[in-house]
């Protein structure tokens, strides 16, 4: 299940608590690579992705996200032995179309294990992990090379299909290519282009373009992609076209000059990337799904590590409309953001470690705070940095600060609070310094203090909403 308000243990006995808001406990599943969550219409999430024995297809459902972590694993399809689809089972998605369940995935030959191919599988059962997968085969492409990462969408009543290809006369490593459906396994049109790995972030080692995913928001169509060789190098780029725009056109498609999300030492996760998207169980959060490594360094091939665990995140919309996806966060418990209840677009941040509230914060991480279990014990919470590990906020002078837990007592104190039902709205959180009783975590011209809240203004600064 998800751990709700930071978890049980966190609460103070006897007092009123703020409403929880979902959090979820990484990493999700264990050797599990290129995930795909599809939240489905019966009320359950259901689950696929790439095992690293390569020979399978393998289905969950939970009703909770977190629910998927421990929920049964079905085999739906295996490795042919002989011929076509009998090697490199990769990256497999799982669609609802027309009442219809698809599963699209890769797969090279026995006799020829590197010519991989995309090919669909379709149930007509109401569940998923029951009936019978019937082969629809290979999605023919007009170039007969390397070829994976199917996914479909529909934008303005038609469905596409997008993939990662190779094509001799582009060179060596993978493009991503797409084209119209004129059925779930079948395009109508002849594809085009539209991205090309040219930077240096999608070279490394590899020259890799792969493992679209898109997601339609505030007027455009956001496509994420994987770069570069599947080691700590492996990113996530972002693809942007305009609603109104022609899709098959490859102008139409803006690439991102940087990865959009990428390898972060500070929360040791490593080569982040093939995505998928899916939302909270309440509807109100939008979930970035993906693997990663808790590991730098790999002996070998890479494909030949294991050890690729799904993932899963919330992320979040900048002011102009754009996805704002920030960082692989550190295992154990997500972080939150803490909306102001009284200016509604900041929210709790540090800048040069000072506490404060601000719009429009690009730098998301330095707005992502996970309640922990307070230093100081005793039913506290400490509000830990999720930009800077191992960093909490914490008064001084009266002033919040975000600084490194040096072990002492007088730090241990001064980064705990009691948390408690928002001053203001009872749905939201407001925290109580735990040794200068009274004293409330408030802004005061967009700068963080703890203070006595005296006034329905003072209340109103000392409450914040989860996020």
């Amino acid at each position: 299940m998800p751990v709700l308000g930071g978890a049980a243990s966190l609460l103070v006995p006897g007092r009123a608590q703020a409403a929880p808001a979902v959090t979820y406990t990484n990493s999700l599943i264990a050797r599990r690579a290129d995930p795909w969550i599809h939240k489905h219409t019966d009320g359950h999430y259901y689950f696929t992705a790439t095992a690293p024995e390569y020979d399978r297809i393998v289905l969950r459902r939970a009703t909770t996200l977190q629910g998927l972590a421990s929920a049964a694993e079905t085999v739906v399809w295996r490795r042919h032995a002989s011929g076509e689809m009998g090697a490199h089972i990769w990256a497999p998605e799982l669609h609802f179309i027309g009442g219809r369940w698809y599963i699209y995935f890769a797969a090279g030959r026995t006799d020829d294990i590197w010519r991989i191919r995309p090919y669909v599988l379709e149930n007509t059962s109401a569940n998923p992990l029951t009936g019978t997968w019937v082969e629809r085969g290979r999605i023919a492409l007009p170039l007969d090379t390397f070829s994976l990462d199917a996914t479909t969408f529909v934008h303005n009543g038609t469905r596409y299909l997008s993939w990662a290809q190779n094509d001799p006369a582009v060179g060596s490593g993978t493009n991503l290519y797409l084209a119209p459906m004129s059925n779930p396994w079948t395009i109508s049109a002849t594809p085009v282009r539209i991205a090309v790995p040219t930077h240096s972030w999608e070279t490394i080692g590899h020259r890799v373009n792969e493992g679209p995913a898109v997601i339609i928001r505030n007027g455009r169509v956001f496509m994420t992609f994987s770069a570069s060789a599947t080691d700590a190098n492996y990113c996530m780029g972002l693809l942007t076209a305009a609603t109104s725009s022609n899709l098959m056109n490859p102008a139409s498609w803006t690439k991102s000059a940087q990865p959009v999300f990428r390898s972060n030492d500070a929360t040791s996760q490593y080569g982040p990337g093939h995505n998928s998207f899916t939302v909270s169980e309440d509807g109100q959060s939008d979930i970035l799904v993906y693997h990663d490594r808790s590991y730098k360094n790999i002996t070998g091939d890479p494909l030949n590590d294991p050890n690729r665990r799904t993932r899963i995140q919330k992320f979040y919309w900048n002011a102009d409309g754009t996805p704002n996806f920030g960082f692989p966060v550190a295992d154990g418990v997500t972080p939150y953001r803490l909306r102001s209840h009284n200016v509604a677009d900041r929210y709790i941040r540090h800048w040069e470690f000072r506490g404060r509230i601000d719009a429009n914060v690009t730098a998301l991480a330095d707005s992502q705070f996970r309640i922990v279990t307070g230093l100081a014990g005793s039913g506290t919470v400490s509000l830990e940095s999720t930009s800077n590990p191992g960093y909490y906020l914490r008064h001084k002078n009266y002033e919040i600060w975000v600084e490194r837990n040096d072990g002492s007592t007088l730090f241990r104190n001064d980064a705990s609070f009691f948390r408690r039902a928002g001053l203001a709205d009872s749905t939201g959180v407001s925290f109580e310094a735990s040794n200068v009783a009274g004293r409330y975590l408030r802004h005061y011209d967009y700068l963080l203090y703890v203070q006595v809240p005296s006034t329905a203004t003072d209340r109103a600064d000392a409450t914040f909403h989860l996020e």
